[in-house]
Formats: C-alpha cells, sequence, structure tokens
C-alpha cells in the first residue's frame, strides 16, 4: 500500500467534496490569451480569458490574490466575494490549493504596486495537485531532483523554463536557416542492420517480428547520403542517437545529434557556411555575438580561426605526428612524456587515428576557447571523409571547437566506393582486434555508392552540447528535458 502525507490526504479528500460542486478535472477550457500577453494588456481590456496553475496564494476575508503560472509567464488574479458570490467564494477559500489549475475569465487592471493583474468575475476550477509543490523561497535547487522530476523543476524554476524555451528557439532558427538555403529535412532509420556513420559503440536490441539483433542509430549520415544518391542535392535531419559509451558531464548515451549534406559542396564551403549559420542563428536567440562562458566573454563575431592537428599536438605534446605516425610510435612517446588518459578504453587497443585523437582530447581540446576549425585529420580517424588530394594521410576534415568542446564535425565527403570499402574492411579488422569504437563492414552503403554519388561535404553538430556551450551549463543534462537516470532503487 502506498502511504500518504497528511497533506496528500486532506487534498484528496477535498477531491471528493470538489465533485459535490463540479468536476475536479474537467474535459477543456476555452482561452483567448497566454499569461504573457493578459500580462501585456491595456487597463480596462475585458472578457480577458486565461488558465494556469496556481503557486501562489494570500486568501483573505472577501477578497484573495493568487498567481497563475504557465510556461511562458506568470499573472495574478483577484477574486472578490460581490464579484464571483458567495458560495463560489467559499469554494475557493476552503477547497483550492497552491499546485491546483483554475481558469478565470474577467478584466485587466494594475495595482498600486504597478502590478498588471485579471479582476476576476468568474472562475473555474480544473484540475486538484494531490501532492503539494516545494516551499515557494527554496524551490527546487537539488539537480538529482531536477533530472529525475524535471516537471518540478520547470514548475518552481524561472531559468530552467526559460532555458528549455531558448532551446527549442535555437532548434526553429536553425531549421528556418537550412530550409532558407534549400535543405530538405528527412527522416532515417533508429533501428538498423549496421552500426554506421561513426565510430563508437552501439546499443544493440532484438527485433522479435523479424528475429534479428538490430543496432540503435549512432549517426544518420549514411542513410542521409544515401538520400543524396537518390537525388536529394541538400537535406538534413533532427537525429536522436544512441552510443553505449561513458558518461560526464558533456556526453550522454542518447542525445540529439543534427546532420546536413549538400551535394558538390566541399569541407571548405561549409565552413563558411556553417560559421554564417551559427553567427546568424546566435545572434537571433541570445540578442549578440558576445556571450559569456565561466566569466569569460567570447566575441564570436571575429572571423574563427584554423588550426591542424600536426600544430595543436607540437604545442601541447610536443609530438610531432608527421613523424611519429604509427600506433606503436606514438604508444612509446605518449609513455616517455608519461601522458595519463582518464578513459574506459584500453589505449593499447585502439588504432593509430584514434590514439591521435584520445592524445588531442587530453592534451589540447581543454585550452580552445575561442570559436577554432581543427583540420587536417589522420585519415584513420575519419574512415567515411574524403582523402586529400595533396597527401593520403589525411582528411579534408573540420571540428568547431569553442570552450573545448566539439560542437561541428564536418567532412568533404568519401565517394569512391572502391576506397570506402577498403577502409571499412580495414575498420572491420580493428573492431576484431578489440577496437570497440571502430566502424562495421556495411555493404548495403557500398552498394548504395556503386550506383554514383556527386561531391558531397556533410556535417553534424550536437544540439543539447552547442547549447551547453552557449548557456553556460556545467552539466550536459541539464539543456535535456528528460535525461535517463539510474533507477532510485539501484
Amino acid at each position: 500500500m502506498r502511504e500518504f502525507s497528511e497533506q496528500e490526504l486532506v487534498r484528496r479528500e477535498k477531491v471528493e467534496e470538489i465533485k459535490k460542486y463540479c468536476n475536479p478535472y474537467p474535459e477543456k477550457y476555452e482561452v483567448n490569451y497566454t499569461l504573457k500577453e493578459a500580462s501585456c494588456l491595456p487597463d480596462e481590456t475585458s472578457n480577458v480569458k486565461v488558465a494556469g496553475r496556481i503557486v501562489f496564494m494570500r486568501k483573505m476575508g472577501k477578497m484573495s490574490f493568487l498567481k497563475i503560472r504557465d510556461l511562458e509567464g506568470d499573472l495574478q488574479l483577484s477574486i472578490k466575494i460581490d464579484m464571483v458570490g458567495d458560495e463560489k467564494y467559499e469554494f475557493f477559500k476552503t477547497l483550492v490549493d497552491v499546485g491546483d489549475f483554475i481558469g478565470a475569465v474577467g478584466e485587466i487592471f494594475t495595482t498600486h504596486t504597478g502590478e498588471k493583474t485579471l479582476r476576476c468575475s468568474d472562475f473555474t476550477f480544473l484540475g486538484k495537485a494531490l501532492k503539494p509543490l516545494p516551499e515557494k523561497f527554496h524551490g527546487v535547487t537539488d539537480p538529482e531532483i531536477c533530472y529525475r522530476n524535471r516537471y518540478l523543476d520547470l514548475i518552481m524554476n524561472e531559468d530552467t523554463r526559460k532555458r528549455f524555451l531558448l532551446k527549442y528557439q535555437f532548434i526553429k532558427e536553425i531549421r528556418r536557416f537550412l530550409e532558407d538555403n534549400g535543405y530538405i529535412e528527412i527522416e532515417t532509420p533508429v533501428l538498423s542492420n549496421k552500426a554506421s556513420g561513426a565510430s563508437a559503440r552501439p546499443f544493440v536490441a532484438h527485433h522479435n517480428a523479424l528475429d534479428i539483433d538490430v543496432y540503435l542509430r549512432i549517426a544518420p549520415e549514411t542513410y542521409l547520403k544515401r538520400a543524396v544518391v537518390g537525388g536529394f542535392t541538400k537535406v538534413f535531419e533532427f537525429a536522436r542517437c544512441f552510443r553505449n559509451e561513458g558518461i560526464d558531464a558533456t556526453h550522454l548515451q542518447d542525445f540529439t545529434m543534427l546532420e546536413g549534406y549538400a551535394a558538390y559542396y566541399n569541407y571548405k564551403d561549409n565552413m563558411v557556411f556553417l560559421e554564417n549559420m551559427l553567427k546568424s542563428v546566435i545572434e537571433k536567440v541570445f540578442g549578440s555575438l558576445k556571450i559569456t562562458i565561466n566569466d569569460q566573454e567570447i566575441d564570436l563575431s571575429k572571423k574563427w580561426q584554423v588550426v591542424t592537428f600536426r600544430d595543436l599536438l607540437l604545442k601541447y605534446a610536443d609530438i610531432d605526428i608527421k613523424k611519429v605516425n604509427t600506433k606503436e610510435a606514438l604508444l612509446k612517446e605518449i609513455k616517455e612524456k608519461k601522458i595519463k588518459f582518464e578513459t574506459e578504453d584500453d589505449i593499447e587497443s585502439l588504432g593509430f587515428g584514434n590514439l591521435v585523437d584520445a592524445l588531442y582530447k587530453k592534451v589540447a581540446r581543454p585550452y580552445l576557447i575561442e570559436p577554432v576549425f581543427l583540420v587536417e585529420h589522420p585519415i584513420e580517424l575519419s574512415p567515411l571523409a574524403r582523402a586529400n588530394d595533396e597527401d593520403k594521410t589525411l582528411t579534408d576534415r573540420f571540428q568547431l571547437i569553442i570552450n573545448g568542446a566539439e560542437i561541428i564535425n564536418a567532412y568533404s565527403e568519401l565517394v569512391d566506393p572502391v576506397d570506402q570499402e577498403k577502409r571499412l574492411l580495414h575498420q572491420a579488422q580493428l573492431k576484431a582486434a578489440g577496437d570497440e569504437d571502430a566502424m562495421m563492414m556495411d555493404s548495403d552503403y557500398i552498394n548504395a555508392m556503386e550506383y554514383g554519388m556527386p561531391p558531397i561535404s556533410g556535417w553534424g553538430m550536437g544540439i543539447d552540447r552547442v547549447l551547453q556551450v552557449l548557456t553556460g551549463v556545467l552539466n550536459i543534462k541539464d539543456n535535456i528535458l528528460f535525461p535517463l537516470m539510474r533507477p532510485e532503487d539501484k
């Protein structure tokens, strides 16, 4: 049997009393203004109909004040006995609690303290909260409670509501920018036969109807490129992706990835396009291209720098990957310099490319605060990227780094099916040798490529990650409405 607090028991008893007057959970209520809109109306605007959750009440003898809330705003209501009648006023005083939902109609006026208020000519009870809200002045501050009970966090904390409204405005503006530039939004499978499109450990599931194992999507890349084979010139997708890897303040196992592909572009075209896109969207959403992260102002309006992998590792580790260009030699250098990695991965099992990446993330990336395009990735690190025409050991690829976080990953795509098949076979060998982040062989993708691909450049951007950087929150979960949590009994 569930046990209830004294307050919960009283509220449950009130539900039974409410039933004598009305349905405690009515079907609908028509409003003509949101609370934000109503709070901006001129005085004496009449027949204003609003609804929301009660978050504050001051009940008095013949007149009471309450504040109701929706996602975007609050509005004060005044309820007077001579406006709604004795019986309804008594109903309000005895049966309505903070946390309940109410609808109201009336006229807007401004109190002597300057607060816009709705003078109620009538109200309708819209729903009983069986649990009391947290105490108003302390609210909800425990991150664990905020993540597990996001609904409470949203009810009580204005910063949280603003952050998620900003997130969805950011997504809306990106979608608009892409569509205005000729991109078409499509959908790709979440379940697939191969975990392809990125180097990552997949989640495995079983499809009962087909009696096969399937993988949750780690990236939509190869399917978006299949669409380009089929004739789409510019495509994008906001894709929920799943990677069965470590969890920390900047990584989650399920996240939203925006990927886009443009036929006839190369990676340098996308550097220009994406810098313009982010500058345009950030200025619209945030109102400025100057953002403050950890008390440090970053001016995004400047031209963003371009640096190479080799230059960064020379600067921060004194290792030249042009000379130290094998896994064995690089491992030896790392050990001699006593560089330690905080990772679950077995460093010895990584291929050269993933080892270079791990080294860069350890020694260099934390120091890249201003926006930087990182280029000239080793080919082993980029099995789907086009080899550079002048140096076949490198790929035509860039990553955008801001405040030590990878924001965008982009390529000139590999469109040669023979070369692609060789690289995926090499990845499969690495996987068989123990590199769990290496990619699988995807024969169907090779088959699609063999029908012919135009020059393509594509990119991926972690939506939750970029907003973590722009909003300055310490944990990426702060930008996920309902993050997965370990069950409390575990």
